[in-house]
């Protein structure tokens, strides 16, 4: 059963990475990687390390994903991108 848990969290980690390679939006980039983060502290949790899974979860996830937002923010990449068309 921890097997399985581990491989779909390594699994989850590993598509998570890809995808925030890809991902043109900065926001959704900055979603992936807190996804890989709270993907790995769940993988330390298998492993029995929960006090290096909880400062993952709240570091990792927590305070790093908020930083990348707000420099987001400060940078001027913040703006979410929609598909409008102007009518003529």
């Amino acid at each position: 059963m921890l097997f399985w848990i581990a491989l779909i969290s390594v699994v989850v980690m590993l598509s998570a990475a890809f995808a925030t390679l890809f991902i043109r939006n900065y926001l959704a980039a900055v979603a992936a990687i807190s996804v890989v983060s709270l993907a790995l502290s769940v993988l330390f949790v298998v492993l029995q390390a929960p006090d290096v899974a909880l400062t993952e979860a709240a570091v990792g996830t927590g305070v790093t994903g908020v930083i990348l937002a707000l420099t987001l923010r400060r940078v001027g990449l913040w703006k979410i991108e929609k598909n409008q068309q102007k009518e003529t």
